[in-house]
C-alpha cells in the first residue's frame, strides 16, 4: 500500500492473519516489517486481548491506544468480520483466495470448525501456505488445550528449571514463549515454506506446537531426563562449567552487573582488572573446579569489589579485558542511554492517531539491501475494513452496509 513497501523483501504477499495476543502476532509482525500485506482479522465478538492490555500512554485509553497492542501490530491491516457467522466465514474463504499465507494461533480445531483446515484451505488456493501455532498441535489427546507464554512454560519444563535451586519455581518473570522461540521458528518455518513454493509450485502446511518449540530452548534438561533419568536442579544464575557466575550488586539503588568467567585465561584477566587482590591469588580459585567448589565465599569477594563501582564502569573494564560482563538495564536504561541499542537504531518512533508518538522495536535484523524506513502504526480496530472489502474483494458500498447492520462486519 506504500511505496516504501514495493521494495521491501516480502513485497507482494498476502498474509491474512487470524492470530491474536502475542506469539502469532510477533510472527505476523516481522513479515510485516518486511513488506508483507498482512490482514489481520479482528472482531469485536472476540477483541484481541492486548488491546485492552497496559500500560497506555499518559492520558490515553481505549482499544487502539494499548502499547502491548501497538508494539506488536505495527505495519498492519485490520478487518473486522464475525467468524461465528456463516457469511463471515464465507467472506473470509474469499480472502483465502487472493492471500498467500493463512496463519492462526489458535487452539487446535477451531480452524476446523470454520471450515479452514488446510484441506480446505488447498481447495479453495491450491498453492496456499497455512501456519498454525496451537500450543499443544492439530492432533494428539491434548490437541484441545489452550494456554499463554506463562503456561507454556510450565507444560514445556523451562518454569521447572529457572529459579533459585531453594526457592519453588519462578520461571523467567516474562512471557518468554511469546517473544522468543514460538514466533522465530514459526517464521523460519513459514520461509522456507515460501522458498518451497517458489522453486515448485507447491504450498505447505506449517505447524508450530508452542509447548514443543519452547522445550527446544531448555537445553539439555531433557536429554538429561530421558537418556540419565535425572532432573536437571534449578541453578539460579550459575552454571556447572563458569565461575565466577552471576548477578553482582553494584554502586547506587538496585544497579547490577552481570559476570560471567569460562576459562582460566578469563579469570586470570578478572584478577587484573580487579588489581590483582591477594585473595585471588589463592591456590582455591586457580582453577574453574576450585572455584565451583568455593563459589559462594568468590560471589562474596567479587561482589565486594563490584559494589565499590558504577555498573558501567565494571561492564567496560571486563569487556575490555576480554571478560563477558554487561548491566541489568532497567527500560528507562534501554531506551534512553544504552550506546550499543542507540547505534545500532533499535528503537523507532512511530506516530499513532489514538495513542500519539509511540516508541516501537525497530526490527531486530537488518538486510543490506532495505532501506531504513519508519514502521506505519498498528491500525485503528477495523480500520482498512473499505480497502479489503470494496478494493480487494469488490464489494459495493451498500453491500458492505448490510453486512454492518447484520454484523458480519463486526
Amino acid at each position: 500500500m506504500t511505496s516504501e513497501k514495493a521494495r521491501l523483501p516480502l513485497d507482494g504477499i498476502r498474509v491474512l492473519d487470524f492470530t491474536w495476543v502475542a506469539a502469532g502476532p510477533f510472527t505476523t509482525l516481522m513479515l510485516a516489517n518486511m513488506g508483507a500485506e498482512v490482514i489481520k482479522v479482528e472482531s469485536a465478538r472476540r477483541l484481541d486481548l492486548s488491546r485492552g492490555r497496559p500500560p497506555f500512554p499518559p492520558g490515553k485509553s481505549g482499544i487502539n491506544a494499548s502499547a502491548a497492542w501497538i508494539f506488536g501490530n505495527v505495519d498492519k491491516l485490520s478487518i473486522t468480520l464475525n467468524m461465528a457467522q456463516p457469511k463471515g466465514r464465507q467472506i473470509a474463504r474469499r480472502l483465502v483466495a487472493i492471500s498467500d499465507i493463512v496463519m492462526d494461533n489458535m487452539t487446535g480445531g477451531v480452524m476446523e470448525r470454520w471450515g479452514m483446515n488446510y484441506e480446505e484451505l488447498v481447495r479453495i488456493k491450491p498453492d496456499i501456505i497455512a501456519v498454525s501455532m496451537p500450543v499443544m498441535g492439530t492432533t494428539g489427546p491434548r490437541r484441545d488445550y489452550g494456554g499463554y507464554g506463562m503456561g507454556i512454560e510450565g507444560i514445556s519444563g523451562i518454569k521447572a528449571i529457572s529459579g533459585p535451586p531453594d526457592q519453588i519455581p519462578l520461571g523467567t518473570g516474562i512471557a518468554f514463549p511469546d517473544a522468543g522461540p514460538n514466533p522465530r521458528h514459526a517464521v523460519v518455518g513459514l520461509l522456507a515454506a515460501l522458498h518451497y513454493r517458489n522453486k515448485t509450485g507447491k504450498g505447505q502446511y506449517v505447524e508450530v506446537a508452542q509447548y514443543e518449540s519452547t522445550a527446544a530452548f531448555s537445553g539439555t534438561a531433557i536429554l538429561e531426563y530421558t537418556t540419565n533419568k535425572r532432573l536437571q536442579p534449578r541453578l539460579g544464575n550459575r552454571l556447572p562449567y563458569a565461575a565466577p557466575h552471576g548477578a553482582y550488586r553494584c554502586k547506587g539503588d538496585d544497579r547490577w552487573c552481570v559476570i560471567a568467567i569460562f576459562s582460566d585465561e578469563e579469570w586470570e584477566a578478572f584478577c587484573h582488572v580487579i588489581g590483582d587482590p591477594p585473595w585471588s591469588k589463592e591456590e582455591r580459585f586457580a582453577t574453574i573446579l576450585g572455584r565451583k567448589k568455593n563459589e559462594d565465599e568468590l560471589d562474596r569477594l567479587v561482589e565486594e569489589w563490584t559494589m565499590e563501582r558504577e555498573a558501567e564502569e565494571v561492564m567496560m573494564s571486563l569487556q575490555q579485558a576480554g571478560v563477558a560482563a554487561g548491566i541489568i538495564q532497567s527500560g528507562q536504561n534501554l531506551l534512553e542511554h544504552d550506546p550499543h541499542l542507540k547505534a545500532r537504531k533499535a528503537f523507532v518512533e512511530v506516530d499513532n492517531p489514538e495513542a500519539g508518538v509511540i516508541t516501537c522495536h525497530a526490527p531486530a535484523f537488518r538486510l543490506s539491501s532495505v532501506p531504513e524506513r519508519t514502521p506505519r502504526y498498528a491500525p485503528l480496530f477495523g480500520e482498512h475494513n473499505q480497502y479489503v472489502f470494496q478494493e480487494l474483494l469488490g464489494m459495493s458500498e451498500e453491500e458492505m452496509d448490510q453486512l454492518i447492520v447484520k454484523e458480519v462486519i463486526y
